[in-house]
């Protein structure tokens, strides 16, 4: 993947995403480069040669042996001529065992840490899921299997013979669980390579027929390897995964503007995009077929494409694609992103990685993570001191950034940091303001409780001032009742009586 250190930010050659055979397939990272197609052929070439290297050297420790019991027991009589042609042979395969032995300890060494693996497999019930999951990974796999069964039912007698051959690799694979990931690999691979020409002959040439079958046998044979072939154990697949997210980690500080993605958050459909397209590469975990991982890269990715045309009002490039890809990956920071990709490289259908958009979206993804494993001050426009202040976490995102969008690593809080932190910013200021206003409010609140306080003994001390000056003098009165004795008393007419009608 080239990088340019100028302004434009990250830039890859559409000729670095193709096989480096120049076959005119997608390449690979985890390929070295290579295409599934020329990378099987390597593979295979590699392999035949440790073959041919391994049978070389078993004849020249043959030899060896022979000479050196000729040149030892050329004194013995008839005797010792029964144990002539066991006692070589015997010598030469224990040297050759031991030769082996020592081949594949120092392969091993290179390639995966048997401490990782030997505390893995001590105690194996520690690795078990749930019962919850359990269950609903049974259920997922006969439903599967049920929706498998009824697309076979559709193409009659040959229906009945790819199920057969399914069922009877699944039970192959039962007893290869010892066998290394990239032995594995090529177990699955084999099968839908001799599958896939079976059904080219029998379609007449009908790729399209070919396809919509082995994405049913794909989905069908991965569901019910899942479990033991996903980030297995003779790998360090976990190790990786841990690697990837305290990279992304360290990296959370990394703005729009450091990578020069074509996004404009701020905007609303854009923003909406942006979280679709965070979801989608988040969900790739929970999918157990390769075919659906990939479908919700493809998504990602045209989530992202979606907001990058809405920001610049024009198609995007591929230029502005992948610069747009790293910043979701590191705002997304998926989980087990690394077994992910891997069980995508050794389990899917090969032709979805060759060709295609999955195959395009795909290898993009891939120079994504190559690229943030490999980020520096240069790839994001920034010197060699504002990259470790940043990393340190010396220096904050939320900075006023300069004329070109770059952050100068100042105290001052502006858009260069995205919406996100604008928000948080803006929130910050407002929580301040509100805090001054509160002090505020409570200061005047005291001032008004001291003034009526004072008010108050005011207002007695004038009341008592008054009352000593002018004091009441109360004159007691008589009451007088109604019905008293009074003069007045005799003018009252008499009591009125009642009279009785009788009738």
């Amino acid at each position: 993947m080239s990088q340019r250190t100028e302004r434009r930010g990250i830039h890859v050659d559409q000729s670095d995403l193709l096989c480096k055979k120049g076959c005119g397939y997608y390449g690979n990272a985890a390929w070295q480069g290579l295409c599934s197609k020329c990378w099987r052929e390597e593979y295979q070439r590699v392999r035949q040669k440790q073959i041919q290297d391994d049978w070389a050297l078993a004849e020249k420790l043959q030899r060896e042996e022979e000479e050196a019991y000729a040149s030892s027991h050329v004194a013995h009589g008839p005797a010792a001529a029964g144990h002539a042609s066991l006692a070589p042979f015997s010598k030469f395969e224990e040297k050759k065992t031991n030769e082996k032995t020592r081949k594949v300890t120092t392969v091993k060494k290179f390639f995966s840490p048997s401490s990782r693996t030997a505390a893995k497999k001590e105690p194996p019930e520690g690795k078990s899921a749930s019962p919850s999951i359990s269950r609903r990974a049974s259920f997922d796999a006969d439903q599967v299997s049920k929706d498998f069964v009824e697309f076979l039912k559709n193409l009659h007698k040959p229906g009945r013979e790819i199920h057969k051959q399914c069922r009877a690799f699944l039970v192959s694979m039962s007893s290869k669980k010892d066998l290394g990931a990239d032995e594995l690999s090529e177990c699955v691979q084999d099968f839908y390579q001799s599958l896939a020409d079976r059904l080219m002959s029998h379609f007449k040439g009908s790729s399209e027929s070919v396809d919509q079958v082995m994405d049913q046998v794909e989905k069908y044979i991965m569901t019910r390897l899942y479990k033991s072939v996903f980030c297995p154990e003779t790998t360090d697949d976990e190790k990786k995964d841990l690697a990837t997210q305290d990279r992304i980690r360290a990296l959370h500080w990394v703005t729009v503007q450091m990578l020069c993605v074509s996004m404009d958050e701020e905007t609303a459909e854009v923003s909406e995009n942006v979280v679709r397209a965070i979801t989608d590469i988040i969900e790739m975990d929970s999918k157990r077929v390769p075919r659906d991982k990939l479908a919700c890269i493809t998504r990602c990715s045209k989530h992202i494409f979606s907001a990058i045309r809405i920001t610049k009002n024009e198609p995007a490039s591929a230029d502005d694609f992948l610069p747009a890809l790293i910043y979701i990956v590191l705002k997304a920071n998926p989980p087990r992103l690394q077994s992910n990709i891997q069980y995508i490289t050794r389990f899917c259908n090969p032709s979805r990685l060759m060709t295609g958009e999955d195959g395009y979206y795909f290898t993009n993804l891939c120079c994504a993570v190559a690229f943030i494993e490999k980020l520096d001050a240069q790839s994001l426009n920034l010197s060699p001191e504002e990259f470790e202040r940043h990393m340190s976490g010396h220096a904050s995102p939320r900075c006023s950034g300069s004329e070109d969008g770059r952050p100068d690593g100042g105290p001052g809080v502006g858009g260069a940091a995205g919406p996100v932190l604008a928000r948080f910013s803006h929130n910050l200021q407002l929580l301040s303001g509100l805090s001054a206003r509160q002090e505020a409010v409570t200061a005047a609140a005291l001032s008004l409780q001291a003034d009526l306080l004072t008010w108050t003994d005011g207002v007695r001390r004038d009341v008592r001032h008054i009352l000593d000056r002018y004091p009441l003098d109360t004159k007691a009165s008589k009451a007088s009742a109604i019905d008293a004795n009074s003069v007045d008393g005799e003018n009252l007419p008499a009591p009125i009586k009642p009279h009785m009608f009788v009738g």
